[in-house]
């Protein structure tokens, strides 16, 4: 008897929806939401508000002073986590000479790959659910009397002391792992890394190095954090970043538009009806898309238009969001392997908190193959001497598709957009500290045969 999903069997959706005929064949796909309405309409039926983002702000702000202490590549920005940008013009040609397709707008490369710490996005949401989770055990502790304390008594023997006794935990394929289980070293915490197959070895070597324990699990993502999940259940004094159900990852990411705005603002560069600006997101669970996309629409409305990427063997929101099922769907119900070299993106069911919230937000999303990555990663690193890992060169495809696409055209179209002033902004993810053997089998892969 054939597998069915909310009744239907795998024949009867592809069958009723063009999108999932060709996402079960393998085709790449571009996607425009028509169940996003406008944002001012939208905006009140989450639970989050403009005034969750500037709390999560002032908490960066706060441990500012211990960053610099703990983290010497901090120093220099003072404690603060961020990253530039950088514009992309002969790659940009490039991607127009593969795809055969003239994008109008300036490009740019979001460089969290850059970023302190881990050298990865997840620093943004992973390392925020850190410093949450520290700084409300060290109010409950007495260790802290309250926001306006001194937060570089964080960086002593006596907090230290005091959060050796307690564990975090999470469940990765890897850059989620690096930035909760350094962080959380660096505080004194128990830190426990559940890692699935798909986790490169040099990321497992890193975390040991620098104080965490890792546990391997020879099996996907979802189960990594569900044993995770269960071994920190186990412990009264253990604390779980659950990458598939967090509020605090999510709200940790929606501080990066502020910075971007911030840095948008100081090089003039416009935003507003007449300037359009496009986020291309590589997408995994879908916490810093629809982390990114949320704070972004909050400072420029709908003059922002957020896209997700994800690989072509794992379109676990895509599926999740187009079956209406969200986190009730495996990509593997599809008969999709969920196998990637997009390493970072292989996570086979989306979560559930993030799909239900961003299905009103986001404006659409694609799919890529993985040797799209890997022509991005190579093609980047020869135009541009930036080098990224293949996850984080999933966005670098969406304005081509945005403009080759018949779905793109009419999206720009029907919103009447001035394309020759659009900023177009790919989110790279991550990939500085990917070791020199690494890169030079991942640059390989991208080399024209």
């Amino acid at each position: 008897m054939a597998k069915e999903i909310a009744g239907k069997t795998v024949e009867q959706w592809t069958q009723g929806n063009p999108y999932i005929h060709d996402i079960v064949d393998g085709k790449p796909v571009f996607w425009v939401n028509d169940k996003k309405g406008n944002f001012e309409a939208e905006k009140d039926q989450v639970q989050f508000s403009a005034e969750d983002i500037k709390d999560a702000a002032d908490r960066w702000d706060r441990f500012a002073p211990w960053f610099e202490i703990a983290f010497d590549d901090t120093k220099e920005t003072k404690g603060i986590i961020e990253g530039p940008y950088t514009r992309i013009d002969n790659f940009k040609a490039d991607v127009e000479k593969r795809y055969d397709v003239d994008i109008a707008g300036n490009m740019y490369v979001k460089r969290d790959d850059l970023l302190p710490i881990a050298g990865t996005i997840k620093a943004r949401g992973a390392i925020y659910e850190v410093i949450h989770h520290a700084e409300e055990l060290a109010i409950e502790k007495g260790l802290l009397s309250g926001f306006d304390d001194d937060y570089t008594k964080f960086a002593s023997d006596e907090f230290k002391d005091a959060f050796s006794n307690y564990s975090v935990v999470v469940g990765t394929t890897g850059n989620l792992g690096i930035s909760v289980g350094v962080t959380a070293a660096a505080f004194g915490f128990q830190s426990i890394v559940h890692m699935s197959s798909d986790a490169k070895q040099w990321k497992k070597d890193f975390l040991r190095k620098n104080g965490a324990e890792v546990v391997e699990h020879n099996t996907d993502f979802t189960e990594a954090v569900n044993q995770g999940r269960r071994a920190s259940e186990a412990d009264p004094n253990s604390y779980f970043v659950d990458d598939e159900d967090s509020i605090y990852l999510y709200l940790g990411y929606t501080t990066a538009a502020q910075r971007l705005a911030k840095q948008l603002e100081d090089d003039g560069i416009k935003v507003d009806d007449d300037h359009p600006l496009f986020l291309w997101l590589p997408c995994g669970v879908g916490g810093s898309p629809g982390g990114i996309t949320f704070g972004a629409k909050h400072i420029f409305g709908d003059n922002v238009n957020a896209f997700f990427a994800e690989p072509t063997h794992v379109p676990s929101l895509l599926i999740g969001i187009l079956t209406g099922q969200f986190s009730g769907v495996h990509v593997g119900d599809f008969g999709i392997d969920g196998q990637t070299v997009m390493d970072g993106l292989a996570v086979p069911r989306t979560s559930q908190f993030v799909s239900q919230v961003m299905e009103h937000f986001f404006d659409g999303g694609y799919t890529l193959t993985d040797d799209e990555a890997n022509h991005n990663l190579t093609r980047l690193y020869d135009t541009e001497e930036i080098f990224l890992e293949p996850a984080a060169t999933a966005g670098l495809s969406g304005p081509a598709y945005l403009f080759k696409s018949e779905e793109g055209q009419k999206y720009i179209k029907d919103k009447g957009l001035n394309m020759d002033n659009a900023t177009h902004i790919a989110w790279g993810t991550g990939g500085s500290m990917v070791p020199e053997e690494d890169r030079k089998v991942f640059y390989q892969a991208g080399v024209e045969k």
